[in-house]
């Protein structure tokens, strides 16, 4: 593993006077030349020698004191706090300047790493996975080491391999996963870049080789998120201010704007299933078997292509990927090879009883666009079997998304269960009745099950077969977020087996 760099307090002085972040002009009242040991904003993570890090609307004085007493010699924050002896760097915005201090602690690992950033409202998690699955088998044939991967399901860079805690992980640690993978000797990294880690900086420093804009929707509109969704747009278009090369899908909303952005990279691939002027064009998309099929045109070549997810709306996932691995100048079969072989846990996972009279299908659609779009794959992908969907909505955050997901419910499936899924503050049952308003103005009945475990019992053990049951919202999740916090819970896949067992009467 590498040796992380010990700066002198001054090189990160310096560094903040640069970018205008300094509040004050007096001189700092601190040893310039002492080396710093870490860079921490976590009061319990402090050595002797540590620079810390101020940060967090519910931030307190005792958390500083606490890092004082562990070792911290001087901190960095928006306020001064006269009680507690240290030197201050007092400075204009928190959230920036601890992404450029957390690039700078870790010596700018991204400059040492070919990262594919993806954001999106849906597609992100699936397409990291594709894009994945195509390097690893493009390193493979030639004896190199796997991709990294920091996705909303896993972390995985090389050192560390764990279930993940945020789509885009904070500054210190994001900085922390790109050191391990440059020191694990990964060359490329692919990561989701949600509109939030955009919008507060959280990837600020992070050199990508390329920037992927799959979609945009209505989604994360609410006071603690985006205000509207011209900010969500703006947020998600910032990532190409700091990408080498873009990738643009043509058939998503704002598409023209997504484009102009993109100019802003060096180079700019599109790709499309509706606009044979992009440079990756797929036509001819065909279920077969348990596989979907199509068509595609690249500036290299010309094939036809497969993906075992299920799924009719991942044809965009994988022209993403298609589109990335032509940036990176992939050959055609090792796209092919990642594309087919790929695995995503949680994304339209497939079950099936014995007598094949009902499936089931296991997805992370968690908002109404996403739901929308897998409800419409599964009506095609089973024509003339009941559709029963089973889903809830968070508490406490994204209230509109209760009217996505309940007019996509009401509008596309025969038979709705509304359950729990992360309510934290608020009551499942009062969740399900701001839902119902929307699912009932379509004319459909629905039922109320708290339990998400009873609920995936009651949707596929009571379904009129032939029957196909979407289990959206928690995907591979194995934490129910309540009142009193996290909870362990069963994923849906593992629920799945579980009640097909029983159907199957063994």
């Amino acid at each position: 593993m590498l040796d992380r760099p010990r700066l002198p307090l001054g090189d990160y002085y310096q560094l903040l006077l640069r970018h205008g972040l300094l509040r004050d002009s007096a001189p700092l009242a601190a040893d310039l030349t002492r080396p710093v040991s870490l860079v921490s904003c976590d009061s319990k993570l402090v050595i002797p020698g540590t620079l810390f890090l101020c940060k967090g609307a519910k931030f307190k004085e005792e958390y500083l004191r606490a890092a004082m007493d562990l070792g911290a010699f001087a901190y960095v924050s928006e306020t001064f706090y006269s009680a507690v002896p240290l030197p201050c760097i007092r400075v204009k915005d928190i959230r920036r300047t601890m992404g450029l201090m957390a690039d700078l602690s870790y010596g700018h690992p991204s400059g040492r790493l070919r990262i594919t950033g993806i954001t999106g409202t849906k597609g992100k998690t699936t397409t990291a996975y594709y894009v994945k699955s195509i390097l690893d088998a493009f390193l493979a044939a030639e004896r190199r080491r796997p991709s990294a991967l920091l996705s909303t399901i896993v972390t995985d860079d090389g050192v560390e391999r764990r279930p993940a805690k945020l789509t885009t992980p904070e500054p210190l640690d994001l900085q922390k996963h790109l050191f391990h993978a440059v020191g694990a000797e990964r060359e490329f990294l692919t990561m989701e870049v949600s509109s939030q880690a955009l919008k507060y900086g959280r990837v600020i420093g992070v050199d990508l080789a390329c920037a992927v804009f799959l979609n945009i929707g209505e989604d994360h509109i609410s006071p603690v998120e985006h205000p509207d969704l011209e900010d969500y747009l703006n947020s998600k278009l910032l990532i190409f201010r700091q990408a080498r090369a873009g990738c643009v899908n043509l058939d998503s909303e704002q598409a023209a704007r997504v484009r102009q952005a993109a100019w802003a990279c060096s180079q700019v691939t599109t790709f499309s299933r509706r606009d044979p002027s992009a440079d990756v064009y797929a036509w001819d998309v065909r279920k077969e078997g348990e596989r979907i099929t199509f068509q595609v045109r690249t500036p290299r070549y010309e094939r036809r292509l497969a993906i075992s997810t299920p799924g009719l709306f991942n044809v965009e996932n994988a022209l993403a990927a298609a589109a990335v691995a032509e940036v990176y100048g992939i050959p055609e079969e090792y796209v092919a090879q990642g594309l087919l072989t790929a695995f995503v846990p949680g994304r339209m996972e497939h079950y099936a009883s014995r007598d094949g009279q009902v499936s089931v299908i296991v997805d992370y659609s968690h908002n109404g666009m996403s739901l929308e779009n897998a409800l419409r794959s599964v009506r095609e992908e089973y024509p003339g079997r009941e559709l029963t969907v089973l889903f809830g909505c968070t508490g406490g955050k994204g209230i509109d998304r209760r009217e996505g997901m309940g007019n996509a419910a009401g509008a596309l499936a025969d038979r709705i269960i509304l359950t729990e899924d992360d309510p934290g503050p608020e009551a499942v049952e009062d969740i399900c009745r701001d839902i119902a308003v929307f699912v009932t103005a379509h004319d459909k009945t629905y039922s109320v099950i708290p339990s998400r475990e009873l609920a995936v019992e009651e949707a596929i053990l009571n379904a009129c077969r032939p029957a196909v049951v979407l289990l959206a919202g928690k995907g591979c999740e194995t934490q129910q977020k309540r009142a009193n916090g996290p909870e362990p819970c069963t994923p849906d896949g593992e629920l799945a087996r579980r009640v097909l067992a029983r159907y199957d009467g063994t």
